[in-house]
C-alpha cells in the first residue's frame, strides 16, 4: 500500500464508482484504505477491483478505526448528515457529496461540528474545480467584464428510472432541481460572491405519486446587487441528447461554458478573448472531480488555505426558498 493521507469512502453508488475511487486509488499522497457499503457483495468486488484492502458494512465499525485519517461521503442525501456529524465526532476530515444536509439547520450543525472537532469538512461541489470555471472566475473577479447583470444556467435529461431513493423526496431532498438545479445554484452564487438573495419565484412539474419530486423546475432569482438568476431544469426531457449549459452576463461582456467562450467589449465592438490552450485530455466531469479530490487532500496537508464552507448556508436558504415558492405557488422575499 502507498504511503499517504488514509481514506475510506462510505457510500459505492456510481459516483463513487466513476470518480471517487479510481481517483483516490491513484491519486499520489493518498492510501484509499477501506470502502464502506451495506452491500458487502458490491463493496468487495469494488476494493478486489481497486485494490482496496478493507470493507466495512457498518458506518460505525469503519469509524472506530485507527488506521484513517478522513473519509469521503457519498450515500443517499438523507443520510449526509448524520454521517458528516459522526465522522467528525471522531475526528477524521470530511470530504461530503453534495448537499451537506438536507436543511439549513442541518448545514449549520455540521460547520459547527468541524469547527469543534478542529476537522477539514469540504463540500464536494465539483463544478467549481473545471479549468474553464476557474478561468471564468478569473474574468469575473478581476472585473475584465464589468459587473455581473445575469446568469442563466440549465440542464436537461432524458426521461429516467422512477425508481430508487432519489425519487422519494424525504430521502433526496427533491428532484430534478435538487439533482441538476442546485449544482448550479452553488455555482451561480460562488461566481457572483455570494450576493444577497432579494426574492425568487419558481415553477415545478411534480411526477404523479403523492409523494413524487418535481420532473422539471424553472427559477428565477434575483440579488440585491440587481443581479438575476435563472435556470431551467429537468429529468423528462425528449430530444436528441441532453443539455447543459451556463451563460453570464455583464455590462462590457459575456461568457459561456461548455466550451469557454468570452466576449469583451473592446473599442465598442464585441471582441472573441477565450482562453487558447490545448485540448482536453480527459472530460470536464472526470477533470473537476480529478481536481476537486486533489484539492481536499491539499486541504487536510494545510498546503492550500482553508475556510469552513460557511457559504452553503445561504446556498440552502436560497434552495428551500425555491422549493417553497415552487410549492406555494408564490414569489417568496427573503
Amino acid at each position: 500500500m502507498k504511503d499517504g493521507v488514509r481514506i475510506a469512502v462510505v457510500g459505492t453508488g456510481a459516483i463513487a464508482q466513476l470518480t471517487h475511487i479510481p481517483v483516490l486509488s491513484k491519486l499520489r499522497g493518498a492510501s484509499l484504505v477501506a470502502l464502506c457499503d451495506n452491500d458487502a457483495a458490491k463493496a468487495r468486488a469494488l476494493a478486489d477491483r481497486f485494490g482496496v484492502p478493507d470493507v466495512f458494512t457498518d458506518f460505525e465499525e469503519l469509524l472506530e478505526s485507527d488506521e484513517l485519517d478522513a473519509v469521503v461521503i457519498a450515500t443517499p442525501n438523507h443520510l449526509h448528515e448524520p454521517h458528516v456529524l459522526a465522522a467528525l465526532k471522531a475526528k477524521l476530515h470530511v470530504l461530503c457529496e453534495r448537499p451537506l444536509s438536507l436543511t439549513v439547520r442541518g448545514v449549520e450543525r455540521c460547520i459547527a461540528a468541524a469547527a469543534k472537532a478542529d476537522r477539514r469538512l469540504v463540500v464536494g461541489h465539483n463544478h467549481r474545480f473545471r479549468t474553464d470555471v476557474q478561468a471564468l472566475d478569473q474574468f469575473i473577479r478581476n472585473a475584465e467584464l464589468g459587473q455581473l447583470t445575469s446568469i442563466r444556467a440549465g440542464a436537461l435529461h432524458f426521461k429516467r428510472n422512477a425508481d430508487g431513493w432519489r425519487n422519494r423526496r424525504a430521502e433526496a431532498g427533491g428532484g430534478a432541481f435538487q439533482e441538476f438545479g442546485f449544482p448550479l445554484l452553488d455555482l451561480a452564487l460562488w461566481l457572483a460572491d455570494s450576493p444577497p438573495p432579494v426574492r425568487v419565484s419558481a415553477s415545478m412539474r411534480r411526477g404523479r405519486a403523492a409523494t413524487a419530486v418535481e420532473d422539471a423546475m424553472q427559477v428565477l432569482l434575483e440579488c440585491e446587487n440587481g443581479l438575476t438568476i435563472s435556470f431551467d431544469v429537468s429529468w423528462s426531457y425528449v430530444g436528441d441528447d441532453d443539455r447543459w449549459w451556463f451563460e453570464t452576463h455583464a455590462t462590457r461582456g459575456s461568457a459561456r461554458l461548455a466550451p469557454l467562450r468570452v466576449q469583451k467589449e473592446l473599442n465598442g465592438r464585441a471582441v472573441d478573448v477565450s482562453p487558447s490552450g490545448a485540448a482536453a485530455r480527459e472530460s470536464p466531469f472526470l477533470q473537476s472531480y480529478r481536481a476537486e479530490i486533489a484539492h481536499f487532500l491539499a486541504v487536510m496537508q494545510g498546503i492550500v488555505p482553508y475556510e469552513l464552507p460557511n457559504d452553503q448556508v445561504l446556498v440552502h436558504r436560497v434552495l428551500e426558498a425555491i422549493y417553497r415558492a415552487a410549492d406555494d405557488g408564490k414569489e417568496i422575499r427573503f
